[in-house]
């Protein structure tokens, strides 16, 4: 089979299929969470997609660059304020202080009990064990996956808010951008902890290079926030695909990963610049219509025999660890001072969710040796779940009535079609 053949199969299966079923189920499911659901079935039932080419060598680098383009925009998105214009239902805006404080809170608290149940719990049982890790490692990569909030994914919910409730999402949004920097932060430093000493060992002048050239992008992103904030619009696009290239580069010549490297290529490009780019139009294509390929092999990558019925009740009980941790955190410390019980409530079922964040850094942490088989595909369920029940709980506890409005539009992206509601 020919490798443009193998890629049509592999679009079918994972693109197309996950696109009809989006459809046919009017959207009650994130678009995002049906090509993993195809994978995870595909694995369990031992389904022989090989002779068909799938996973086919194109599709897995169109996946990867989609995701690389995921990440980076992610970190663009640092920059990006939707909706922030209506404030005729504009909450208190919270200090600096309260809001860091909030944000640590919000991961460090689902984070800490999160790693102490792994390490206590569910690293002891059969199969969990990472294989290049040590237990207290293994169950931080853990706790990181439980605490993580999908920042991509909340920026397209926000969008989709009625105007009385669009505060909240814009403060959820906040804190999800400082613990989605916190996030590539915990991961880097994983991988340092992972390898020790040795992670330094070997190194060539490549590593310093790259260490210079993240400093030279940083540096040059500040200056021309100063000094040259309306470029043409060429300058622009000209300069992005050099800070992905180089902060991908750079990030796996420091042995930690191309996606971490490209989300805070991201996040320094000048915010000026970034705010004449079509983010979200990107960022949507790329979800909806490349990056299914790499969430559709994650899935088709689990080993269907790890997925067992007590793997599967050890992801229900990630879910409820993971629901009631990071809402209980944002309830005993809200971010901004003065919310009602319901509104620190609708932050924390916003927050909780895990999106494609939680799947992209369990790949990371998996690849790394860091998860086991089983504890990956446990993960891979909660990123399932917690994406899902996320619209059906905003609703629950957020003040007033409806969530959403009804638009329809490309930009729902990976969770909006949970948050709409029938007029």
């Amino acid at each position: 089979m020919t490798n443009i053949t193998a890629l049509i199969s592999d679009a079918a299966l994972f693109v197309l299929l996950p696109w009809a079923l989006w459809r046919l189920l009017q959207k009650a499911l994130p678009i995002a969470v049906l090509p993993i659901l195809v994978g995870i079935l595909l694995a369990v039932w031992h389904v022989p997609v090989q002779k068909y080419g799938v996973p086919s060598l194109y599709g897995n680098d169109i996946g990867w660059v989609a995701v690389l383009v995921l990440a980076f925009t992610a970190g663009l998105e640092m920059w990006q304020h939707p909706g922030e214009g209506d404030a005729s239902h504009a909450i208190p805006s919270p200090s600096l202080k309260r809001l860091l404080g909030g944000a640590a809170v919000a991961l460090g608290g689902p984070f800490l009990i999160g790693s102490i149940l792994a390490y206590e719990f569910f690293l002891p049982l059969r199969g969990w064990h990472a294989p290049h890790a040590t237990p207290m490692v293994a169950a931080a990569a853990i706790g990181l996956c439980i605490a993580v909030s999908a920042l991509p994914v909340l920026i397209g919910v926000v969008r989709e808010l009625e105007p009385a409730q669009r505060p909240l999402g814009q403060l959820a949004l906040k804190l999800a951008v400082v613990d989605d920097a916190a996030l590539w932060i915990g991961l880097a430093a994983l991988q340092f902890a992972a390898k020790g000493t040795a992670a330094l060992h070997g190194w060539t002048g490549l590593e310093f290079v790259a260490i210079g050239l993240l400093v030279g992008l940083a540096a040059a992103g500040n200056w021309a926030s100063r000094h040259y904030s309306n470029p043409p619009s060429w300058v622009i696009w000209a300069t992005v695909p050099l800070y992905l290239a180089a902060g991908s580069w750079a990030g796996m010549q420091l042995g930690l990963h191309e996606l971490i490297g490209a989300y805070f290529a991201g996040a320094i490009m000048p915010p000026s610049w970034v705010r004449r780019l079509p983010v979200e139009w990107v960022g949507t294509f790329s979800l909806f219509w490349l990056a299914p390929m790499f969430f559709g092999h994650s899935g088709l990558h689990i080993d269907g025999d790890a997925l067992t019925w007590p793997s599967v009740i050890a992801s229900l009980m990630l879910v409820a660890v993971s629901i009631v941790t990071k809402i209980a955190a944002v309830y005993v410390y809200p971010p901004a001072a003065g919310l009602s019980r319901r509104q620190a409530l609708s932050v924390g079922a916003l927050l909780q969710c895990k999106g494609l964040m939680e799947i992209v850094a369990a790949t990371i942490l998996h690849g790394q040796g860091m998860l086991s088989e089983f504890a990956f595909a446990s993960l891979m369920v909660l990123a399932v779940i917690s994406t899902t029940l996320t619209g059906p709980l905003f609703r629950l506890f957020a003040p007033g009535g409806r969530t959403a409005r009804s638009s329809g539009s490309a930009g729902e992206g990976m969770l909006a079609p949970s948050t709409q509601t029938t007029r």
